[in-house]
């Protein structure tokens, strides 16, 4: 706050004036703690008296709170305009039982191992690593990254080729750009998808276009026939269908990207999560000439860390880490330390083979369940990742069913959510079980098997 001291208005009017006006335009915010009439008046250069007067002013027209020997605090509502009053975040309406397909049980993450990595980070860390770093990421992180992903998922990846990035939404954002100021029009989608990622392909300028899904993956014969400039796939364990793409298909469709000169970016969400075998190698291993490749530890740890990595085909290499750079900089180092300390210490590895038995045991438990109290839909999708694909009876109206869920305080989405396309499906929902404890998945189904009647 600047006092004119060239003006004939009063400084404790101006001061006054000057904290009501922050008060009303929500820069001061209800409950905040000003100065004390002291520490305010070294500050501006005036004696005590002119702040003691302003705050007993503001405090006799209820825009303060004035308590004997502490600070002034800004009254509730004294004096807010009614905009600044309104809840600022959205309410999510509350549920019972939440069948969300897209998220981890973060109450999993383990918090001890993960405070003992960042510790050991920050002491081990030379003060080089507090700086500005590589926008790539830090290099004994990435150096760690090319090693794991090379022999647990068959990633062939040096640590220059590899980005740290915070999490698959800024991949594909950072992608698309990259994409969009090459001249690309088009990207493509496997039909159904996830519906977040065809809003980020339209921000960055480009138009997401449908390729229909069948339970061997993606329909390559149909790219072929659209076309796209490059095209989104999540090979291992495709959502929402829990299909895997079929082996003809991959060499299919890497084909195609290598005649059309095209991108294929690779989404490898959750293949930690395959409970009957190993997962299937990535398409990147295959041909890392034309494939962007992409994991976090979104489902593994938790999404709040926003930390995932890159594996970018080098053609496009400087451009993304240029893309990346002027994105934010680089992602937090010491997070990225951390990190890697706990794939050296083999306990990321074993955090992941924590959650793989907890995930496995509620899916046993949710396919007993649905063939108990909904033995007239059927569960399509491979044994992996945190989600089942529920087929509802013919004729079943998927919109109906998911509102009397609702109206049963549960969450879920219906197949219809994730559809980018025109074409038919099959009624059906997408039911998460990361965040359904063991013991209510039996009453979840229940809730959800009246739902269903209800809406039939």
């Amino acid at each position: 706050m600047a006092l004119d001291r060239d003006v004939r208005t009063p400084l404790r009017r101006q001061l006054e004036i000057a904290i009501r006006d922050a008060i009303r335009t929500g820069r001061l915010r209800p409950g905040v703690r000003l100065p004390s009439s002291r520490d305010l008046a070294r500050g501006l250069g005036v004696s005590r008296g002119v702040v003691v007067d302003a705050y007993d002013a503001l405090g006799a027209q209820g825009f303060l709170v004035l308590r004997d020997r502490a600070v002034p605090l800004v009254a509730p509502s004294g004096g807010m305009p009614a905009v600044a009053r309104e809840v600022e975040e959205p309410v999510v309406p509350s549920c019972i039982f939440d069948f969300t397909a897209t998220t981890p049980d973060v109450s999993l993450f383990g918090r001890r191992a993960w405070l003992r990595a960042f510790e050991q980070a920050l002491r081990a860390a030379p003060d080089a690593d507090l700086d500005y770093g590589d926008p790539r990421g830090a290099l004994d992180a990435r150096r760690v990254l090319a090693d794991y992903l090379g022999r647990v998922r068959g990633v062939v990846a040096s640590p220059a080729a590899i980005t740290v990035v915070q999490g698959f939404s800024q991949a594909i954002d950072i992608g698309f750009r990259l994409l969009a100021a090459s001249g690309a029009r088009r990207v493509g989608f496997e039909d159904p998808s996830l519906d977040e990622q065809w809003e980020t392909a339209r921000r960055a300028g480009l138009q997401p276009v449908p390729i229909p899904v069948d339970m061997d993956g993606i329909r390559v014969d149909e790219l072929r026939a659209i076309d796209p400039d490059a095209v989104v796939v999540t090979p291992a364990h495709q959502f929402p269908t829990g299909s895997v793409l079929a082996p003809a298909r991959r060499r299919a469709l890497l084909d195609w990207a290598a005649d059309r000169g095209a991108l294929v970016i690779e989404d490898d969400y959750d293949a930690e999560f395959r409970y009957d075998r190993t997962p299937v190698g990535t398409l990147q291993g295959l041909d890392p000439a034309h494939v962007l490749y992409v994991g976090t530890v979104s489902k593994t740890l938790a999404p709040s860390l926003r930390l995932g990595w890159t594996v970018v085909p080098p053609r496009l290499r400087d451009r993304f880490v240029e893309g990346k750079l002027y994105a934010d900089g680089g992602s937090p180092t010491l997070d990225q330390l951390a990190l890697a300390h706990l794939f050296t210490s083999g306990a990321y590895e074993q955090e992941v083979r924590r959650a793989r038995a907890v995930y496995r045991k509620r899916r046993d438990t949710l396919l007993d369940a649905l063939g108990s109290s909904l033995p007239e839909c059927r569960v399509v999708g491979i044994a992996a990742g945190l989600h089942v694909l529920l087929r509802l009876p013919p004729g079943s109206d998927e919109a109906a069913v998911v509102a009397a869920a609702e109206g049963r305080r549960l969450r879920v989405r219906a197949l219809g959510d994730f559809r980018l396309g025109d074409a038919s499906f099959d009624a059906a929902l997408v039911l998460g079980y990361a965040r359904l404890s063991q013991p209510a998945i039996a009453p979840a189904v229940r809730e959800l098997a009246a739902a269903v009647s209800a809406a039939s």
